[in-house]
């Protein structure tokens, strides 16, 4: 072979090695591009309110970011605002406040709540809330209700919400912009 041949053969193989290297590249990132995608899907979403179950907190055609990581570690505590499947209807998810824990009892009187014979403070609410016989909550089960308590189906209407049913906490109120906030819940005193 002579000089030239040699050098040919040689560009040769590094275009080859670097078409190869850029294609690795391209892949890697892609790759990396779509564990990311998938990590924060597994973690954080968007939903949309839907009706006026939770007026005057959140508004119909609001957009929330939902933590699905939220109970991961933890349990679920009264006064948090969560987005759910709902239990009858599974093509359905709903927005609603934890108001009873597992091994609780519930009690609605007058319109107001009791929880194990103590009434329970809801500055949040709109409207007032309609009589519930005793119920208790078992352990795997959260007792939800709706803010605008005349206009929420909730835990009073289908029953107690199956922990598994749970998708997340809502963490952020983003859209409209204006309006944008901090979902942190209501914090009850122990």
């Amino acid at each position: 072979m002579n000089i030239l041949t040699d050098n040919k053969l040689a560009v040769s193989l590094y275009n080859i090695g670097m078409k190869k290297a850029i294609v690795l590249q391209i892949l890697a990132t892609l790759v990396v591009a779509l564990l990311i995608f998938f990590g924060v899907q597994a973690i954080i979403e968007s939903r949309v309110v839907e009706g006026s179950s939770m007026e005057t907190n959140l508004h119909d055609g609001e957009r929330l970011i939902v933590v699905k990581a939220a109970y991961w570690f933890g349990e679920p505590q009264r006064g948090d605002v969560i987005i759910f499947t709902h239990p009858l209807d599974p093509g359905r998810t709903l927005v609603k406040r934890v108001i009873g824990l597992p091994g609780e009892q519930i009690e609605i009187k007058n319109g107001v709540v009791y929880i194990n014979g103590s009434s329970l403070d809801e500055p949040y609410i709109k409207g007032t809330t309609s009589s519930l016989s005793r119920t208790e909550v078992p352990d795997g089960y959260y007792f939800v209700m709706g803010d605008n308590r005349q206009a929420s189906s909730d835990s009073r209407s289908w029953g107690l919400l199956p922990e598994g049913n749970i998708i997340g906490r809502v963490w952020l109120l983003y859209w409209p912009l204006g309006d944008w906030h901090l979902i942190d819940g209501y914090s009850y005193a122990d």
